[in-house]
């Protein structure tokens, strides 16, 4: 007799967290759910329905990834982020609901250029950057939005990742969206500068102090430590790109950093001794943590 979707989550679901996971029924849930190819809703609806016997032999490999620390991301090889499903695996970071704030701030933002003061015909799009791209999330769930609004036509998106691959895995997000038409994609470390400056930086930069990643969730350690790793207070890559502001923001521009919910004070700190004069608002997310930060000349 063929196991039940209930029992299969109940039994996997034990064993993951014996294993450590602090979602545990959840990773069953999505696992299974990857396995019979059908969503949650879809697990959740029929819990008493049978399991063919290869869709219980593919989950069953699923749990065992999961129960070495596997993220759940890169077994289903996707995590959903703004509303999209971003392709995701061991090249790049993956995509955290807490990063949605970000979009939302640039969205905002452009949203507010575009329509408190329209540009002229035959201006030349609003310049966005996204440095430590990744996967590419970031930007493709901007112009996604902007798409909807009909405003992806006046922006422009430069991708950017001193990593190759997590650059590669960021292009083919961007082209399976259908989003490519308006981004580039540049490797390198943060910006050189030398050319027009960009109306909006969106960073998610390495922020995590360096001793601390050992002592952070076991699939922390299936992913990109360069790109978690950000200096023994966490900030070192930030502050870089404090120091380039100057340069390669534009006079109105704005930039939007994300930061761990322990740096409030240290940006502020950063940002008054790199730029002094400009202002810097820190904005705490839905649990009331700090997470993104606005940096701009004082108007």
């Amino acid at each position: 007799m063929a196991v039940t979707v209930a029992a299969l989550v109940a039994d996997a679901a034990a064993r993951l967290e014996r294993s450590g996971s602090t979602s545990p029924r959840l990773d069953a849930e999505l696992l299974l759910g990857f396995a019979l190819h059908v969503d949650r809703v879809g697990v959740l609806a029929h819990p008493e329905a049978p399991v063919p016997q290869g869709a219980a032999e593919t989950f069953e490999t699923y749990i065992a990834r999961r129960e070495l620390g596997e993220p759940v991301a890169y077994i289903r090889g996707f995590r959903e982020f703004h509303g999209l499903a971003i392709a995701t695996d061991a090249r790049a970071l993956v995509p955290r609901p807490e990063t949605e704030q970000l979009v939302d701030e640039a969205v905002a933002w452009v949203a507010g250029r575009l329509t408190v003061a329209p540009r002229p015909a035959g201006s030349p799009p609003l310049r966005v950057a996204d440095l430590g791209t990744g996967s590419g999330a970031i930007a493709v769930a901007l112009i996604t939005v902007l798409r909807k609004r009909r405003m992806d036509v006046h922006v422009e998106v430069t991708a950017v990742d001193i990593s190759p691959d997590a650059l590669q895995l960021a292009k083919e997000n961007a082209v399976g969206h259908g989003v490519a038409d308006r981004m580039d994609f540049r490797q390198a470390d943060l910006l050189e500068g030398g050319e027009a400056p960009f109306d909006l930086i969106c960073a998610n930069l390495p922020y995590v102090a360096a001793g601390e990643i050992d002592g952070l969730s076991r699939e922390l350690a299936f992913e990109p430590r360069g790109a978690l790793d950000g200096g023994p207070d966490g900030l070192d890559v930030i502050r870089r790109l404090l120091g380039l502001l100057p340069r390669v923001l534009d006079a109105d521009g704005l930039a939007l950093l994300e930061i761990g919910s322990d740096q409030r004070d240290a940006i502020g700190a950063a940002v008054a001794g790199a730029l002094p004069g400009w202002t810097c608002l820190v904005l705490d997310d839905l649990a009331g943590l700090a997470r993104i930060v606005r940096v701009e000349r004082a108007r």
